[in-house]
């Protein structure tokens, strides 16, 4: 039987209840995410914030690499101020992900950044975020409810990495109030949806580096998931 590639997924780390009396800080992600990783083939590990000098050394040990969703990244990372609808940031994670991935493109380790994470690439390589979507687009449509995924059509661009992967257009779960304003060096967006919006980008290459605005955790399709478990396998 092929060994079954090790895929790290980041945490949030905030505050949390459980049980009949725990209120304490906790590292947490939903299950939907290692459900994901563990459907296509991979074993999932989480990884919750810790010293950004120690990223170089979990790195090494993992096939793959998943930057899962959560808070809005500090804009002072792209040289702004912050929104009044933006929400508080949590350095500690931001300089945590932010080195996982530079490990992770250098050691040549498969990544797959979802809603934040994408942001994530995109800010590490030098872009930035429209921090309030609505104002730009003078809808809702990305974040209707709180606390719940909605689906609206993304375009997959052809003759990219998400492109063969997704030949078609597609419904995707959305829930995200920040987007890509401008997009980091090195990087080409491949999907959008009617709006405009930037849902996906790439850094084109041999190394499986993407990045989705979306929450492919949030539903079925396997298939974003997939290959990146088949990239880290190879790899």
């Amino acid at each position: 039987m092929p060994r079954q590639p090790l895929i790290g997924v980041t945490t949030y780390l905030t505050r949390a209840r459980w049980g009949a009396a725990w209120d304490l800080p906790a590292a947490l992600l939903p299950a939907s995410y290692a459900q994901h990783v563990q459907r296509a083939g991979g074993l999932a590990v989480q990884l919750p914030p810790d010293d950004p000098a120690a990223a170089g050394d979990i790195v090494r040990r993992l096939d793959g690499l998943v930057l899962a969703g959560g808070e809005d990244l500090d804009p002072g990372l792209y040289g702004e101020l912050p929104h009044p609808r933006a929400g508080a940031p949590v350095p500690e994670r931001d300089a945590w992900e932010l080195a996982l991935l530079d490990a992770a493109l250098g050691q040549g380790v498969p990544v797959l950044g979802i809603c934040r994470g994408m942001q994530l690439m995109n800010v590490h390589a030098g872009g930035a975020l429209c921090q309030h979507l609505p104002d730009e687009v003078g809808h809702e449509d990305h974040n209707p409810v709180v606390g719940a995924f909605t689906d609206h059509l993304v375009k997959p661009v052809p003759d990219t990495r998400l492109g063969r992967l997704l030949p078609e257009p597609c419904d995707v779960a959305t829930h995200h109030h920040q987007s890509v304003s401008r997009l980091g060096d090195g990087l080409v967006a491949t999907a959008h949806t009617e709006d405009g919006t930037i849902e996906a980008l790439e850094r084109p290459g041999g190394l499986f580096a993407v990045g989705v605005q979306w929450h492919p955790e949030a539903r079925d399709d396997l298939r974003l998931t997939r290959a990146l478990v088949e990239a880290a396998a190879r790899d």
